[in-house]
């Protein structure tokens, strides 16, 4: 009679944890809630005097742990442990845990959430068995209910994530102007690919008056959303200052200070700024540390590197030279991002300067957007399945004035 009382209370104490748990889990409770509510369920309830309860997420933490002497909190579970499938009976060798009895893993859908020691118990050997039923069930699902929290709370975490990468997208496509110009006397076209959805890469077309226009490409250091970021304030910055001037001195010691004080030492930007005049015949230009843009002037091939170095790393620049070209009345312009050269093949070698230069060479009497084509061709036979690396951002340029 005595042990029929024993085991209905003992049921009743069992329903009355799972209504507590599910209640509390249909509450949405936070993770941290249900592990008090798990951990007082035991001891109160389950009569439960000594456990540990490890859960593997980055690493394998301890969140529940009482009646033992060591502090688990600061733990890391032993690797033999990780990939329990079944209930084992732990021996005195096992210390720290030879306070414990026995040791089972909570599984789900193949995978361990967590393992659970319990220690105190009177016949261990038993409790392999059917003892622990009611336990293993219970953790079971409080440990699927907080796999559960978390999956969704990732799952709105990409969303929110992928919501503000489509509007990233969206506002570095409002940076690259809307049309180029294609005349008798100007041509440009420009071939962008980013590496992720959005990238780091910019160019730029900034018609001054009739006689004078400005091109510039650059690269900001990083990909993703934060470079994107950043390149959108440098070209607001960059169309605020040549809105005032077009003496490429000032302006690249402005842009300088700008992305200097912009607070995240991590960030640098390369770019290459140029300014034609067709009254003049004159090109000047200024290379913060971008790849060297190739210059066509009567069948004579240069690259354009006067300038500085790159913008973001001293204020103020420990040097700034301007280039100037004069008696160009009929050139093409080649611009490009690191991602063109630094295009690697299977064996791990570069594109690098001489293919570029020769695939150049090769095409510079074709129209604009047939030789970038024909450029990016050559780059995609050049890695076969090697995958890009980078943001690849091309800007052409042909003037005959």
């Amino acid at each position: 009679m005595t042990d029929s009382i024993l085991k209905s209370d003992l049921k009743e104490l069992e329903l009355n944890a799972l209504l507590e748990i599910t209640q509390a889990i249909n509450d949405n409770m936070a993770e941290e809630s249900l592990y008090r509510i798990y951990r007082f369920t035991l001891l109160a309830n389950l009569k439960i005097k000594k456990l540990a309860l490890f859960v593997n997420e980055i690493n394998w933490d301890c969140k529940v742990s009482f009646g033992v002497k060591p502090d688990f909190s600061t733990f890391t579970l032993p690797e033999e442990y990780h990939n329990l499938d079944g209930t084992q009976l732990l021996g005195v060798s096992e210390n720290p845990f030879e306070e414990f009895d026995i040791v089972f893993p909570v599984l789900h859908k193949g995978r361990v959430l967590a393992v659970v020691f319990i220690g105190e118990i009177s016949n261990p050997e038993v409790s392999v068995g059917t003892n622990t039923t009611f336990l293993k069930a219970l953790t079971n699902i409080i440990m699927v209910a907080i796999e559960n929290k978390k999956l969704a709370r990732k799952q709105l975490e990409q969303e929110v994530y992928h919501k503000e990468l489509e509007i990233a997208k969206q506002v570095q496509l409002l940076l690259f102007p809307k049309e180029l110009p294609n005349t008798n006397n100007l041509k440009i076209a420009a071939f962008y690919q980013p590496h992720h959805d959005v990238s780091g890469d910019y160019y730029d077309y900034i018609p001054l008056n009739k006689d004078k226009f400005i091109v510039c490409i650059a690269d900001v250091s990083g990909k993703g959303v934060p470079a994107a970021i950043w390149m959108s304030n440098f070209q607001a910055s960059l169309r605020t200052l040549v809105r005032q001037t077009d003496n490429l001195i000032d302006i690249v010691r402005e842009l300088n200070y700008h992305v200097k004080g912009g607070g995240n030492r991590d960030m640098f930007i390369t770019l290459f700024i140029a300014c034609y005049d067709f009254s003049k015949n004159e090109l000047r230009y200024i290379n913060s540390g971008h790849n060297p843009p190739i210059l066509i002037n009567n069948g004579q091939m240069e690259t354009l590197q006067t300038g500085s170095t790159i913008l973001g790393v001293f204020e103020p620049l420990p040097f700034l030279e301007e280039g100037v070209l004069i008696d160009l009345n009929d050139f093409l312009l080649f611009c490009y991002t690191d991602g063109v050269t630094e295009t690697f093949d299977e064996n791990e070698a570069e594109f690098g300067m001489n293919k570029l230069l020769e695939v150049i060479s090769e095409n510079q009497k074709d129209e604009l957007d047939e030789m970038n084509h024909k450029l990016v061709e050559s780059l995609n036979a050049f890695r076969g399945s090697i995958p890009h690396n980078d943001d690849i951002t091309i800007l052409s340029c042909r003037v005959k004035n």
